[in-house]
């Protein structure tokens, strides 16, 4: 078999087979060169995929990317497209009544199929999403499962709700063993476990609201749900956030009925202290959660009244960071997409949150594919939670991925430790009567060029520093660590610039490059030739916050370019150091 390692880092030595992989992207609509402003920069996958030896991720399990890329596995692939072909057709024969229009959708849905097929370059889930997409364009049936999905939650929100339910859950009889060997404290740690693992069970519960249940429900009903086997290495380290500090969860929710056992437990965890993120789909997608669903379907919107909602697709990480302190503990957001899960089509905000947590909880065996069965590992630890059926019987699957080893996270707290160690060396030098001084310049603003602009950054520092002793100037230069991105630094960074112990903020003038050039005894080079800080994304985001200094602190001086030929740049691009428009530069 085809290693998808090996075929995902290109081999320069096979020019057909580099062809081959560039037409699977370019195929699937996920090459951020020729889609920039849908799919993700390398940057933002960087937030959730540790990416090694310049490989491109795919998001889809290495199966599956075999078969592709092997050109040996038609019937497999051929499988996997008629699956999708059959559920598209299920769809029309179940919502569409109208003969014509039946047999008009068949015609159309096959044309379409037998083009999408032919290259056998097709990942199955972006078929899916394709041909789904002509149905509700033809038909104008935006959510065709809302009904069910609707019923779905509202059978399992009663059964979660039940009388019969309560009862079992709180049945202690014979569940805990050797009482006596427990102190209060690690009793009540013990219920929660047995609290947890039930409501875990719950998950396998299907059947019950899928449809009305043939017999009566009763408190053994549930106490035999509560028997279900769990496999996996999961299950330990769901258990044990009963015993660690506070931690934030992204919970990737899957299908309706399920999602409210999603709620329930979110909740259980927020009473612990936790902060959950529920993650659903931007638009419907077959019976998955969305967003949608979170405000047309009563049963949804009542469980969820209490939570908060993050609505924006490009939140910046400190606008994350704020938001994700407020006394909240159970959020709401989209993932940017309308298929499975697809992590480079998912928004910025996704992107962030993902990054930010500790935890990514996944629901279901699409998210189990693209998570577990990849060889890719990824920022954060991944949990994936799936109900397998053995031989008709139900069984709960937990498994475990840890984050990569090498991944180095800056926490908001460790950057906040950073940027008040500044402020400290800011307080110290201004109790020596000293002038305080930031130098904003240009960083990553020329892609590729980092290295350079930070030379001619602390080349020029030096140079003012001999000449005015009595001048304490802070170098961001100096103040990256390895595995910092823009997103880190301009947090820590803005801690340090609102601190109000800034005497002159200086912001990078083409006279300072020029100069800066000169003492490294060098010519400017073409692309830096009248540059300045204005040319800068994060230099134009800092004189914003500049300004806002300004309101508190008056006598703060401002030097450099003019206030008017900044407002040229947006959003530094995600993770980067550079406006993202001038990624191809």
């Amino acid at each position: 078999m085809t290693d998808a390692r090996t075929i995902s880092n290109a081999s320069e030595k096979n020019p057909h087979q580099d062809a081959w992989l560039t037409a699977f992207f370019l195929e699937n609509h996920i090459d951020p060169f020729a889609y920039p402003y849908k799919v993700a920069t390398v940057e933002q996958i960087e937030f959730m995929v540790f990416l090694e030896n310049n490989e491109q991720y795919f998001p889809c399990s290495d199966e599956m990317f075999e078969a592709i890329m092997s050109r040996s596995s038609e019937n497999y692939l051929l499988k996997r497209y008629q699956a999708v072909y059959e559920k598209i057709m299920h769809m029309v024969d179940t919502f569409i009544e109208s003969d014509y229009d039946k047999e008009y959708l068949y015609a159309l849905i096959r044309i379409k199929y037998d083009h999408e097929i032919e290259s056998r370059l097709t990942i199955p889930s972006r078929l899916e999403k394709r041909l789904c997409k002509i149905f509700q364009s033809q038909t104008h049936i935006e959510n065709p499962f809302a009904r069910k999905k609707q019923d779905a939650n509202n059978r399992a929100q009663a059964l979660l709700t039940s009388d019969f339910f309560m009862t079992a859950l709180n049945h202690i009889d014979g569940a805990i063993q050797n009482l006596n060997q427990f102190s209060l404290n690690s009793l009540r740690k013990k219920i929660k476990e047995i609290e947890l693992q039930r409501l875990l069970t719950m998950m396998c519960a299907g059947h019950l609201w899928e449809k009305p249940p043939e017999t009566p429900l009763s408190v053994d009903t549930f106490q035999r749900l509560f028997e279900t086997r769990i496999s996996g290495n999961g299950l330990p380290e769901l258990i044990n956030l009963i015993h660690t500090r506070k931690s934030k969860i992204l919970w990737l929710t899957d299908e309706a009925g399920g999602v409210m056992v999603d709620v329930a437990i979110a909740k259980f965890l927020a009473s612990l202290g936790h902060l959950v993120i529920l993650a659903v789909k931007e638009a419907p997608v077959f019976q998955k959660v969305s967003i949608t669903d979170t405000r047309n379907d009563p049963i949804l919107a009542n469980a969820l009244e209490d939570s908060h909602f993050i609505f924006e697709k490009t939140i910046s990480k400190n606008r994350l960071v704020q938001l994700l302190k407020q006394d909240e503990n159970i959020y709401v957001v989209s993932d940017g997409t309308r298929e499975n899960l697809n992590l480079l089509l998912a928004s910025t905000t996704f992107a962030r949150i993902f990054k930010e947590v500790d935890f990514v909880i996944s629901r279901g065996h699409d998210q189990k594919r693209r998570l577990i069965h990849t060889h890719f590992q990824f920022t954060r630890n991944i949990i994936n939670i799936t109900v397998e059926d053995d031989d008709g019987i139900p069984g709960l699957s937990v498994v475990y991925k840890p984050r990569h080893p090498e991944v180095i996270n800056f926490s908001h707290r460790d950057l906040e430790e950073r940027a008040n160690r500044i402020i400290d060396q800011m307080k110290a030098a201004k109790a020596k009567n000293m002038t305080v001084m930031f130098y904003s310049g240009i960083i990553g603003s020329i892609p590729g060029k980092i290295d350079v602009a930070k030379k001619i950054m602390s080349r020029f520092i030096d140079h003012l520093k001999k000449q005015y002793p009595d001048l304490f100037i802070i170098n961001p230069s100096n103040y990256y660590e390895p595995g910092m991105d823009a997103d880190d630094l301009m947090y820590m960074w803005e801690i340090v610039q609102t601190s109000n112990y800034i005497d002159v903020w200086r912001f990078q003038t083409a006279e300072d490059i020029t100069q800066g050039f000169a003492l490294m005894k060098q010519k400017v080079p073409p692309e830096w030739i009248g540059k300045d800080a204005t040319y800068s994304t994060g230099c134009t985001k800092e004189m914003r916050i500049a300004q806002n200094v300004l309101k508190t602190n008056p006598e703060m001086q401002i030097t450099g370019p003019s206030l008017d030929k900044f407002m040229r740049r947006n959003e530094y691009g995600v993770g980067s150091m550079y406006d993202q428009r001038l990624a191809d530069l």
